[in-house]
C-alpha cells in the first residue's frame, strides 16, 4: 500500500534544491562527488562507437545544431546542451561501470553528470555549481528510487524513472530556480518519467534510451520551468502521481529522510566489473572462494549463486544472451568469465562472453537460488553467496558482506583513474594522457570558473 503523507515532500525536496550551497556540503560529499565524475567520464569515453550512441549522434546531426556550447563526451563534438545530455546520457550506460547506489538500485551518475555538465558548459556555470547540482540531482534521485521500492524496480528500470526527476531537480540548481521553479520543474519531469525492464528478453537498446532521456528530460523540465511552465505539485506522492501508478509499497517518508543531513551521495559505489550490479556481489564470492581453494574453472561441476528476488527478476530473464550487453546481465556468463578468464571486465565480455566455448559451458552450470538472509537484507546491504561442487565431490561455499566498489571497500583514486583511463581507451575515445588531464581537471572543479570542456584532444 502507498503510504499517503500528511506532508508535502516534493515540496520539501524542491526547497532543498533551491536552497543548497556549496558551503552547506561537507567536504567528504565534496570529494566524493568529484570521484564520482571522474568516474563517469571513464564510462562515457567507453560508449564511442557504440549502436545506440552512434545512433543518437546522427540524430543529433539531423535534429539540433551543428555546434553549441556543450561537449559530447564519446566524439568531442559540440552541439546543444540538451542534445549533449542525451548523447551523453546514452554513451555512461554502454559498459556496464557506472555508479550505483544499492538502497535505491539507481544509477545516479548516468542521468545526473550528463545533464548537469551540459548546462553548466552551456549557462557559463562554474565548477562549484557542477558540484552543488550534481549532489543535488544525487540526493534527490536516491530518495526517489528508496520512496518507489522494491515493487517498482520489479517492472521499472528506476534510473529512467527516478532519473528523469534527478537530471531535472540538478538542471533546476544550475539555473538557479527557486523552490516553487524546482517544484514545478520535477512535476514535469515525473509526468514524463519512463523505463521498462521487458528490453532485456529482446536484447534491446533501451537502457540506453532511458539513460539518455532521463537526462535529457530532466533538463527539458528545468528550462521549461524556468519559463514559467507549471507542473504537479505532487508528482511523487500524489493520488495518481509517480508513485500511485508504478508502485505497491512506496514510502513517502523516505523522500525526505535525514535530508541534509545524511547524504546519500556518499554511500554511492563504484562499480569494478563490468556487467549489472545484481551479478557483482556473486562474482566477488566466487573469485574468493576460487582463490581460497586454489580451483580452476574445470575443478568446478556447479555454482549455486544464493541471490535477492532483484537479481532474480532481472537476471532470471536472460538464459541465452544473443549480444555481449545481454551477457553483463547473465549470473552465468559473469561467473563463467570470473571463473575461466579471472576477470569480467571490458575486455573479457567484448572478445570472450559468447563466443569462448569455456565460458559457454561454464554458464551452463550456474543456477541462481533465492536465499532469505540476502533477501532480507537487500537492497540496503548486496551479500554474496555462492555453493560450489567440484569435480571431485567436495562442497564449498564462501560469501561477501561487502562487494568491492561499495562505500566501505571503495576504489582508490589510483583505482579510479586507472578504471578511467582503461575506459577511455576501450574504444579509442581519448588518449591515456587526454584522459588523464581531464581527470586532473574534475578533481579540481571547485577551481573553475567557469566550467570549460573536459576534454581537450590531440588527435
Amino acid at each position: 500500500m502507498h503510504n499517503a503523507a500528511n506532508f508535502d515532500a516534493t515540496r520539501e525536496l524542491a526547497q532543498f534544491v533551491a536552497a543548497l550551497s556549496y558551503e552547506r556540503i561537507p567536504q567528504p560529499v565534496i570529494a566524493k562527488t568529484k570521484d564520482l565524475m571522474v568516474d563517469w567520464l571513464g564510462s562515457a569515453l567507453a560508449g564511442k562507437g557504440a549502436r545506440p550512441v552512434v545512433a543518437f549522434e546522427r540524430f543529433t546531426t539531423a535534429m539540433g545544431p551543428r555546434a553549441g556550447n556543450a561537449e559530447v563526451i564519446p566524439s568531442g563534438a559540440t552541439t546543444s546542451a540538451l542534445f549533449a545530455a542525451l548523447i551523453n546520457g546514452a554513451a555512461a550506460h554502454v559498459a556496464e561501470q557506472d555508479d550505483v547506489h544499492n538502497g535505491s538500485v539507481f544509477h545516479p551518475a548516468a542521468v545526473v553528470f550528463p545533464a548537469v555538465l551540459a548546462v553548466a558548459q552551456s549557462e557559463r556555470a562554474s565548477g562549484r555549481d557542477v558540484l552543488v547540482a550534481a549532489i543535488a540531482g544525487y540526493e534527490v534521485g536516491i530518495r526517489i528510487g528508496e520512496f518507489l521500492g522494491r515493487s517498482h524496480y520489479k517492472i521499472f528500470h528506476t534510473t529512467g524513472t527516478a532519473g528523469t526527476v534527478a537530471a531535472a531537480a540538478a538542471v533546476s540548481r544550475v539555473l538557479g530556480l527557486d523552490a516553487d521553479q524546482t517544484q514545478h520543474a520535477m512535476g514535469s519531469a515525473g509526468t514524463q518519467a519512463a523505463g521498462l525492464w521487458e528490453f532485456l528478453r529482446d536484447a534491446a537498446d533501451s537502457k540506453q534510451l532511458h539513460t539518455a532521456k532521463a537526462a535529457a528530460d530532466g533538463l527539458l523540465a528545468a528550462y521549461l520551468a524556468r519559463d514559467g511552465v507549471t507542473g504537479a505539485r505532487r508528482i511523487l506522492e500524489g493520488k495518481q502521481g509517480m508513485a500511485a501508478g508504478m508502485s505497491t509499497d512506496a514510502d513517502a517518508s523516505k523522500l525526505v529522510d535525514r535530508l541534509g543531513t545524511r547524504w546519500a551521495t556518499a554511500e554511492t559505489s563504484f562499480k569494478w566489473h563490468a556487467s549489472c550490479r545484481h551479478t557483482h556481489p556473486a562474482a566477488d564470492a566466487l573469485q574468493s572462494l576460487m582463490s581460497r581453494e586454489h580451483l580452476r574453472a574445470d575443478d568446478i561441476a556447479r555454482v549455486t549463486a544464493r541471490v535477492h528476488q532483484g537479481a532474480i527478476d532481472v537476471l532470471g530473464a536472460v538464459t541465452n544472451p544473443t549480444s555481449v550487453h545481454q551477457a553483463k546481465f547473465s549470473m552465468g556468463t559473469v561467473l563463467g568469465l570470473i571463473a575461466v578468464h579471472g576477470s569480467a571486465g571490458l575486455d573479457e565480455f567484448e572478445t570472450r562472453a559468447l563466443d569462448d566455448s569455456r565460458v559457454r559451458s561454464f554458464r551452463n552450470r550456474v543456477s541462481m537460488v533465492l536465499d532469505d538472509e540476502v533477501d532480507t537484507e537487500y537492497p540496503a546491504r548486496w551479500i554474496g553467496k555462492v555453493e560450489v561442487e567440484t569435480t571431485d565431490g567436495r562442497l564449498l561455499a564462501a560469501r561477501v558482506d561487502v562487494p568491492k566498489g561499495d562505500p566501505d571497500n571503495s576504489l582508490t583514486r589510483d583505482e579510479l583513474a586507472a578504471k578511467a583511463i582503461k575506459l577511455a581507451s576501450f574504444g579509442g575515445a581519448a588518449t591515456a594522457e587526454e584522459t588523464r588531464a581531464a581527470i586532473d581537471r574534475v578533481w579540481s572543479l571547485e577551481a573553475q570558473d567557469p566550467v570549460g570542456m573536459l576534454l581537450q584532444r590531440h588527435g
